[in-house]
């Protein structure tokens, strides 16, 4: 198994592996397909194992207004059959340790139980567009305590 930086040439292995770890939704390849058509800044990783991506993981940018504020994580996605090994784990502790990614203030918008053993914290701001009273939304190194609605990529309004 080994993480490396996505480069263009793997974008098909991660779309596919998008389209397999979120049978059901569209959502995530729509959205990586156009983070990447968009040449939006992302900091992403794949897992590779016997030359097929296994995981993968993106961070884009957090707004407050047009001021970057921190980093989104998302998504973070592991192949079906290779799901409930620390395959998803390994690859989010690695990233975190990632110049660029180790400084900045992280929000994600997930399972507190999973995100919670990484660092992560419910964090009341700033105030998540996608999720009601933030019950699913954590932080790290979030120190900002001005109330704001914390923006994302117009990506990632697909479909709201």
């Amino acid at each position: 198994m080994k993480i490396r930086k996505l480069t263009p040439e793997e974008y098909p292995k991660a779309s596919a592996l998008l389209r397999h770890a979120f049978p059901g939704s569209n959502y995530e390849v729509q959205l990586f397909d156009n983070l990447h058509k968009n040449e939006k800044i992302l900091h992403e990783w794949i897992c590779i194992h016997r030359s097929k991506a296994i995981a993968y993981i993106a961070y884009s940018n957090a707004f407050n207004a047009k001021k970057v504020c921190g980093l989104h994580l998302a998504p973070l996605a592991v192949a079906p059959q290779m799901q409930k090994q620390g395959i998803g784990s390994e690859l989010l502790r690695f990233s975190l340790r990632q110049k660029g990614i180790m400084e900045k203030p992280l929000f994600v918008l997930g399972d507190p139980y999973f995100y919670k053993k990484f660092g992560f914290e419910h964090c009341t701001t700033p105030i998540c567009p996608f999720d009601q009273n933030n019950k699913h939304f954590l932080s790290i190194r979030n120190t900002t305590s001005n109330t704001f609605t914390v923006g994302y990529e117009p990506e990632f309004l697909i479909g709201a």
